[in-house]
């Protein structure tokens, strides 16, 4: 029984630690990501005058995918005057990194020289109208005058910074085809005894000691074509040219072939890879 107790006691322990480790590490997590990945607002050098108002917004988009589209300065100083002033503009929205250089309009000039700024409050808000997203950062009046004053990086020397040029992909597709090509041409005959072309080869093996072959009869046909399936090889019309004509897709019978050679047709017939050469003999 003690033993029981002791090991669910250990469990619970054991459990209670893993929740504890996982809320600190979430703890550690949005803490780093608070200082490391929140949005950043830079104030630039305006080229616009003192009217003008330059500024620079980083953020991560991936964890937060907003539209930038309005500016805002507001100045509360209620022992000064103007007592507040509010400012407010729209820009071209950016959904990614972006500097910006603002015409603000007379208020902007009213806004600097305010009296008493150095006790004022200044906030700077960047608005992302349609997601309802601000950043804003909050500093004295007389940090914000110097911040416009010390500035030197310009909107657009900042721009060339930010814009990445991204090449769009090429896909390359391969061309396939299922289309056999056609079988080259060539030159080459067969080495046959009926071919004349090689009949001293044969002469020598016919006058050699042993008893040589009886010749074949020879016959007429009275006959001969080609049936479908032709790979257009070449062989008949090399062993009989003329009767037989290979043309780029198959192989015809010649116009007036003669056909008194029954034992070369034959031949081509045995010789043809695919058998589509048939006689019939007279």
């Amino acid at each position: 029984m003690n033993t029981t107790f002791i090991a669910m006691a250990v469990a619970i322990l054991m459990g209670l630690g893993l929740l504890i480790g996982l809320g600190v590490l979430s703890l550690l997590s949005g803490a780093l990501n608070f200082l490391f990945v929140k949005p950043k607002l830079e104030i630039l050098k305006s080229q616009l005058g003192e009217t003008g108002f330059a500024f620079a917004l980083t953020w991560d988009q991936s964890a937060e995918p907003v539209k930038y589209d309005r500016v805002r300065l507001h100045l509360f100083n209620p022992f000064g005057a103007p007592a507040q002033l509010d400012i407010q503009r729209e820009f071209d929205g950016s959904s990614d990194d972006f500097a910006r250089d603002i015409e603000m309009g007379p208020a902007m000039k009213e806004l600097l020289a305010a009296t008493n700024l150095d006790q004022a409050t200044m906030e700077v808000e960047i608005i992302a109208t349609r997601d309802q997203t601000t950043h804003k950062i909050t500093m004295k009046g007389s940090e914000f005058k110097a911040r416009l004053e010390n500035a030197t990086q310009t909107a657009e020397e900042l721009k060339a910074k930010l814009t990445v040029v991204k090449e769009k992909p090429r896909f390359e597709i391969p061309e396939r085809t299922f289309i056999s090509p056609p079988l080259p041409k060539t030159a080459k005959q067969l080495k046959l005894a009926t071919n004349p072309v090689f009949a001293g080869d044969f002469a020598g093996a016919a006058a050699g000691g042993g008893a040589a072959a009886p010749a074949a009869n020879n016959f007429s046909v009275s006959k001969v074509w080609i049936e479908p399936g032709c790979i257009v090889c070449d062989a008949c019309e090399g062993i009989y040219p003329e009767v037989f004509d290979v043309t780029d897709t198959t192989c015809v019978i010649r116009p007036g072939a003669p056909l008194d050679d029954g034992l070369k047709i034959q031949e081509a017939a045995e010789a043809c890879p695919v058998e589509v050469i048939k006689f019939t003999k007279a």
